[in-house]
């Protein structure tokens, strides 16, 4: 990624302020009292907005966050060494506002819009406010349509639908970013002409990286590039060595794009990788702003910075053109504390959780999920009928399972039917590991559960089932092509179909078993 200079920061900008002269009347100019961590305190703006782009000598631009009774406390989206007390400060008339628009996909680009690729000036004329107020109920509809994320464990047990706010939480290094990764690449099949023609309508995708550093983020672009998945993805950076203000802003301007989409009748999932990071940077914006430290150090407000971002996710009515905006928060924890402040915050905002739990990572099951606690608040409405069909016992079997491995670590002796739960469970764990950027389709995710819920692969050893399902797929895809297009295009599990699944299972086994 290349390295952005403050000029052209500035010409970004500018270009947002049409109709912005430059020039100011007496109430629209202030002077700097103090400056300094990348605040200023500015004496004299008695008419400015909250979150209005102001502008300081040597073309720094800055935002106002506090509105006070002899001052304004501004944050800086430029050096504050630039910036000295007693200079003068111009209103702009505008709250501060990102470029929207297609030319946006397949770009990189920082939370205020200058690219970052390398691809020379994005050509888009249209610019929204970053920080914009959630629709009501009224304009909204029930989440009813799936968002596949081509991760078995997730589609079949925690479904995710168009209009859903998802946390994907757990510790440093467990896979969070990885599962929200695999949901954009999984994407791409909403773009091909078979998807349209089974009326599946395409997913554009935003990924924020906040705080992360420069050469993370630059791995993600070459992976998703590599998968043909930046086409119709966006991604929006404040890396760690930025300023504070970038970082605590990023995550509205991904919603704000998301929204572009949304509104013109088009879906969209934005991925805000983390907000942990997103928090910290406002406490440190917060503190310098003299705002008074609650619980954890944190503004008693950090709940309402989360929580109005979050909102803006969707699901509209026909009538504003049936958009969706669905919204993958990441959180980090420490030591697995789901219970710590901004954690709780997230997941008392959030439409359920994807809990990733790094016992499981390290005994190698990826992805990571607990699904004890891991729950989607939509639900079944989220999942093709064939899905909700052969899954519905899915996560009740795995969570017996997990209770009854922990008993029978103490070597007692076991009944037939705890020996049998335990079986079917290894089997079912191992059926839903899955590798990194290998997303199966549906029809496929349909046809594996309903071999390990109806005890198909019981009679195979643990470490066979991934081998019979892979192999099992590439023959009944030459032999039995039809149960593939019946579920794909009805997305029912029929009578028939499910015969012909047995039959087929039946008539590989025996194949299988002679190899």
């Amino acid at each position: 990624m290349v390295e952005i200079k403050p000029d052209e920061i500035s010409a970004i900008i500018r270009k947002q302020l049409s109709g912005y002269s430059g020039e100011a009347d007496v109430y629209e100019v202030g002077t700097v009292l103090q400056v300094g961590d990348g605040i200023a305190r500015i004496y004299g703006l008695t008419r400015v907005m909250a979150s209005e782009l102001v502008e300081f000598p040597n073309g720094v631009f800055g935002m106002v966050l506090n509105l006070e009774e002899d001052s304004v406390g501004c944050v800086l989206f430029g050096e504050s060494k630039l910036v000295k007390e007693g200079d003068t400060v111009k209103r702009t008339g505008k709250v501060t506002s990102i470029p929207v628009g297609d030319a946006m996909l397949g770009r990189v680009i920082t939370p205020l819009g200058a690219p970052l690729d390398g691809k020379g000036p994005i050509n888009t004329t249209k610019t929204l406010p970053i920080e914009r107020k959630a629709l009501g109920v009224i304009q909204r509809h029930p989440v009813k349509e799936p968002l596949q994320t081509g991760i078995t464990a997730i589609d079949s047990m925690i479904p995710i639908g168009r209009g859903q706010r998802e946390l994907i939480i757990g510790d440093r290094q467990t896979g969070k970013t990885a599962v929200a990764l695999d949901a954009i690449v999984n994407q791409k099949y909403t773009h091909t002409a078979e998807a349209k023609a089974l009326g599946i309508e395409p997913v554009y995708c935003i990924y924020v990286a906040i705080g992360q550093k420069s050469s993370t983020v630059a791995q993600v672009v070459a992976k998703l590039r590599d998968y043909g998945a930046m086409e119709y993805t966006t991604v929006i950076t404040a890396s760690a060595s930025d300023p504070a203000p970038l970082q605590f802003i990023a995550p509205y301007s991904g919603a704000t794009l998301g929204e572009y989409f949304r509104d013109n009748g088009k879906h969209a999932l934005v991925v805000y990788d983390d907000l942990s990071k997103q928090a910290a940077a406002y406490r440190e914006l917060s503190l310098l702003l003299r705002r008074p430290p609650g619980r954890e150090a944190y503004p008693g407000d950090v709940f309402y910075v989360h929580s109005r971002l979050l909102e803006r996710a969707s699901k509209l009515s026909a009538e504003l053109g049936g958009g969706s905006l669905t919204a993958f928060p990441i959180i980090e924890t420490q030591q697995g504390d789901v219970s710590a402040y901004i954690p709780t915050n997230v997941i008392s905002i959030t439409d359920g959780q994807i809990y990733l739990e790094p016992n499981l990572f390290n005994a190698g099951v990826r992805p990571a999920i607990n699904v004890g606690i891991s729950v989607s608040r939509v639900g079944g409405s989220a999942q093709i009928k064939a899905m909700r069909k052969v899954a519905g016992s899915l996560k009740l079997d795995l969570a017996q399972y997990r209770e009854l491995e922990a008993f029978a670590k103490f070597g007692s002796d076991l009944d037939a039917s705890t020996t049998k739960t335990l079986s079917r469970g290894a089997r079912l764990v191992e059926l839903l590991k899955q590798g990194q950027y290998a997303p199966v389709p549906v029809e496929k995710q349909v046809i594996s559960v309903f071999l390990g819920i109806n005890g198909l692969m019981d009679v195979l050893a643990v470490d066979e089932v991934k081998k019979f399902e892979k192999e099992f797929h590439e023959f009944a895809e030459q032999k039995y092509p039809e149960m593939y297009k019946s579920i794909r295009e009805s997305k029912q599990l029929s009578d028939e179909t499910s015969s012909l699944i047995k039959k087929a299972a039946d008539e590989f086994l025996s194949i299988f078993k002679k190899s």
